[in-house]
Parts: structure tokens; C-alpha cells; sequence
């Protein structure tokens, strides 16, 4: 297991950055030992960016329109995370899909959030299809990222009730209430060294996971 050390990150995003705000929290009240390197965005008119800006952050744009192909955008992408050397890539909500290249290029160091219990709901409207089906239960999963969209092995799980009466919009909310607590969880046990990535399989306190831990917002997981 990797010795604890201050984690440099960079987080990617594209839209409000709700999920980067809680990062922001988390590192300045102490509760998490990283420090935020760069915020980068393919949409120069992401709130998320200025929340980067209010906390002194360095905030990056780079329109994926102005390139020929997602191959030109992604690989400029890279070289402007490779400028700031971090440690880990943090997907907030980039609502991109990253290429083959980008995912070998900085393979076991890009972890992303999704809204369903995967491997349940991979891709967009996850909310509405859970309903769709009749589920009692929903979701969101940490996982890193591979070449498989939303496929990459998944390190942290929590389940939200759907009751009755919810629609997309409210089932949605309290997903993503719990998605500001399961994130900088997770990544707090990479940089704990407790989840690190290996032979392309996530690992928690030196065993491979085959199924996510299980996020309870009231205990830690293996704690």
C-alpha cells in the first residue's frame, strides 16, 4: 500500500461544477489532503470554471469545436493536464467522451462519477430509466476510466431509494447529494494509498475489487 502524501489534481469539467465545489470544500476545510492543480473545460462558459476562479485556482479553457477531430482534441487536452503533472485526473461532469489515446495515455490515474448503479445505466438519462423500470433502488458509482464507456472498474458504490412519486428531477437530487459525499471519499482513499489501480483492476487495501465497496455516508468503507 502507497504511503498517504497531498494528491495534485486535475479536475475536468463542463458544466456548473457542483461536484468540483465539494472538492473545493473538502481540500479547504482539511477534510481532504489534495491539492487542486487545475480546473480544464471544453465549455469556456462553465460556471464550473469560475467557481475555480473564486478559489484561486487555475481555470483552463479549451473549445473541443475549434479542433478537426476528438483524437486533435484529446491530445491537446492531454498536453494541458501533462503541464500541471498531477497525480490524479478527475472527471466532474466533463460531458465528453474521451479516446482510446487519451485513456492509454494517462491509463489508472482518471477516476469519474456515474448516476446509476453500474453496471446498470451506462451513458446519459440514467435517472428516468431506472424509473422507466420499476427499480426500488438507484444509484451512483465511482470508477476509474477505461477505453469502455462508464466500463472502467468501479471502486465506490452508494444506493438511493426511488420512492414514490419521484420523477427524473427529484430522484436526480438526491442523487447527486450523495455524489458530493461518495467523490471526495473515494478519492481520499487513493490518496490514502488504500484504492489504487493495478493489471487493469481497482484494488482497496491490497485486494482486488470485483464488486464496489459500498459507500455508507455514515461509516468508512473497510473502516
Amino acid at each position: 500500500m502507497n504511503s498517504p502524501r497531498t494528491l495534485s489534481v486535475v479536475i475536468l469539467v463542463s458544466g456548473g461544477g457542483s461536484n468540483l465545489q465539494a472538492f473545493i470544500d473538502a481540500a479547504g476545510s482539511g477534510g481532504l489532503d489534495i491539492k487542486i492543480a487545475a480546473v480544464i473545460s471544453n465549455n469556456a462558459d462553465a460556471f464550473g470554471l469560475e467557481r475555480a476562479r473564486r478559489a484561486g485556482i487555475d481555470a483552463v479553457s479549451i473549445d473541443h469545436r475549434g479542433f478537426d477531430s476528438r483524437e486533435q482534441f484529446d491530445e491537446a487536452l492531454g498536453d494541458a493536464i501533462d503541464a500541471y503533472h498531477p497525480d490524479l485526473i478527475i472527471l466532474a461532469g466533463f460531458m465528453r467522451i474521451l479516446t482510446p489515446a487519451f485513456v492509454a495515455r494517462f491509463e489508472g490515474r482518471v477516476l469519474n462519477i456515474h448516476p446509476s448503479l453500474l453496471p446498470k445505466y451506462p451513458g446519459l438519462h440514467t435517472h428516468q430509466r431506472a424509473l422507466d423500470a420499476g427499480d426500488d433502488w438507484h444509484g451512483v458509482t465511482v470508477h476509474f476510466v477505461s477505453a469502455e464507456l462508464d466500463g472502467g472498474p468501479p471502486v465506490l458504490q452508494a444506493r438511493v431509494p426511488v420512492l414514490d412519486g419521484d420523477d427524473a428531477d427529484t430522484l436526480a437530487a438526491r442523487v447527486l447529494a450523495i455524489e458530493h459525499q461518495i467523490y471526495p471519499e473515494a478519492v481520499r482513499l487513493v490518496q490514502t494509498g488504500r484504492v489504487r489501480w493495478s493489471e487493469g483492476k481497482a484494488w482497496l487495501d491490497d485486494q482486488p475489487l470485483t464488486t464496489p465497496a459500498a459507500f455508507d455516508p455514515g461509516s468508512k468503507p473497510g473502516a
